[in-house]
């Protein structure tokens, strides 16, 4: 039973987690993201903790970096 659980809960979950860490680390100023919250933005700083979105022109917004869900391809803001 404990096997069942590891390979149909536990490992797959881990395996999210591995790759949203991954995502996170490669994000990058010029990157355009989504946010767990629906915003979309262009990436203008990334610092350890913090990245700062401009999600319209001279707009700037700083959240957690944890709280980017994807990175999209580029031109998808502009044409959102």
């Amino acid at each position: 039973l404990l096997v069942v659980f590891y390979f149909l809960l536990i490992r797959p979950q881990q395996k999210r987690a591995k790759e949203q860490r991954e995502m996170l680390s490669r994000v990058a100023a010029g990157d355009e993201v989504a946010t767990s919250g629906g915003i979309l933005g262009k990436v203008v700083e990334v610092s350890e903790q913090f990245v700062t979105l401009e999600i319209a022109p001279s707009v700037n917004i700083k959240l957690q970096k944890f709280q980017i869900s994807q990175v999209l391809p580029k031109g998808t803001v502009k044409s959102a």
